[in-house]
């Protein structure tokens, strides 16, 4: 019986992955290049009568000075203010009135604001979007109020959050030259120096059409959207951008070490490698092999550290991998975990169960049987996104809003698939050494450990 049950389940599985498969590879993307610098991309998906509409800014954490940290997030925040037609708080409230749910985001890369609607309201969507592109008015009074309500959003997310403020200060020590070091919120001081002049200018300087992605998933028609956005955002004067140059991160400084000791109810130990990504890789394949290194060592319950350090040897309480292959410029390869106390482990424990789990990597690539589980598994995962419209949406903002062509992530099933246990060995060999690592443990205040 279990059997059959199980056969089944596998049969279901596959034949809906097979489904999702195929109505992936049929949805049509369309893109669009408005007079005025604006770039739309509009996606079909017609199984639900709903759309995902994103606005995305070209601008985000890493594109703010020193001194001026959290300007971007801050300016998020005085999006839904007032405009010349719009009074604060309006836009939400309109949403609200026609049944949509509305959000935004700031990012290291990029802000998005994005609502999911009904489809036949997306010309509300539109309108009220270009209302605030162009017609933004910071108010002084406004501004004091709602800077107050950032640094109390940093204070609960991390200042007071141990975990959170301790891989702030792991970020500041592992980017050395670039500004992923700075948290997205900002610096506390940055925000008690930031004016509303400040706001003002990056808002004049960076919000304009030819600085914008908009992304349109959901039951539309693609001529349709094009007209409104020709309606709305066309009569929308571009403006001289910034010239941007890269940045760049010096990725092999030394191994570098800190300890942060708080109140605390878990130590945590954090273990980042600087690593190339899609971006700033010479080689382009590498990126791949590293995700799918990350993979190998947690891609779920029977992956290595899953296996052999939470279960096997209980060294940890719990451990990860995890690497972001998608930014402007290098990322980190991180492994964190917290050591199994219960088993009187401390950290010096933790840190060698991982060290040999990177060691057993470069020492002897994958097996095949090993490598297929671990590809089906993030294949799947792969597809299953496409359920959502509103993932669908994000992959295709998130890309473009660094600079890659949405169409990656249509590549991305195969590239992945011709990664080979050989090429995942050698990305371990290469970047998961000392000279790229930095380690950052969190002591909880008046917890002896070794």
């Amino acid at each position: 019986m279990i059997q059959h049950s199980l056969k089944t389940l596998v049969i279901v599985t596959w034949l809906s992955l097979s489904a999702t498969l195929a109505t992936a590879k049929t949805t049509a993307t369309h893109e669009f290049l408005l007079d005025n610098g604006l770039k739309l991309i509009v996606r079909e998906d017609h199984r639900a009568p709903v759309v995902v509409s994103m606005v995305w800014y070209k601008v985000g954490g890493s594109y703010e000075p020193l001194g001026l940290t959290g300007v971007s997030h801050v300016l998020e925040h005085m999006m839904f203010k007032n405009t010349k037609k719009l009074k604060t708080g309006e836009f939400s409230r309109i949403m609200s009135k026609i049944g949509a749910q509305e959000n935004a985001f700031t990012s290291k890369d990029a802000t998005s604001y994005h609502q999911m609607l009904s489809a036949e309201r997306l010309p509300v969507s539109f309108e009220l979007e270009a209302e605030r592109m162009q017609n933004l008015i910071i108010d002084d009074q406004e501004f004091s109020k709602e800077i107050k309500v950032v640094m109390e959003e940093r204070r609960l997310r991390t200042t007071d959050k141990p975990t959170s403020l301790t891989y702030e200060r792991f970020l500041a020590t592992a980017h050395q030259t670039s500004p992923y070091k700075n948290p997205i919120v900002g610096w506390q001081r940055d925000l008690e120096a930031m004016t509303s002049e400040d706001i003002r200018h990056w808002y004049q300087q960076w919000y304009a059409p030819n600085n914008a992605v908009i992304v349109v998933v959901g039951d539309i028609q693609p001529k349709a959207v094009l007209e409104l956005a020709k309606k709305y955002f066309g009569p929308i004067k571009p403006k001289q951008l910034p010239v941007l140059k890269p940045i760049y991160e010096h990725n092999t400084p030394g191994e570098r070490r800190l300890t942060v000791e708080l109140p605390a109810q878990l130590p945590v130990l954090l273990m980042g490698f600087n690593v190339p990504v899609i971006k700033t890789t010479k080689q382009a394949w590498e990126p791949y092999a590293l995700r799918l290194l990350a993979a190998v060592l947690d891609g779920g319950y029977s992956a290595r550290i899953q296996k052999n350090i939470v279960r096997g040897k209980e060294v940890a309480a719990f451990a990860n991998a995890s690497y972001n292959a998608f930014s402007r410029s290098d990322s980190l390869f991180i492994l964190n975990g917290s050591p199994n106390r219960q088993k009187q482990k401390n950290m010096q424990d933790l840190e060698n169960a991982l060290w040999q789990e990177i060691t057993a990597i470069q020492q002897a690539p994958p097996t095949v049987t090993e490598l297929n589980r671990i590809v089906a598994q993030v294949i799947s995962g792969l597809i299953y996104q496409q359920d959502s419209i509103r993932t669908q949406a994000n992959l295709i903002g998130g890309l473009e809003s660094i600079g890659l062509d949405w169409q990656l992530a249509d590549q991305d099933l195969d590239k992945l698939k011709a990664i080979t246990p050989h090429q995942i060995q050698q990305v371990a060999k290469k970047y998961l050494v000392r000279e790229r690592l930095t380690i950052a443990e969190l002591k909880p205040k008046g917890l002896h450990l070794k």
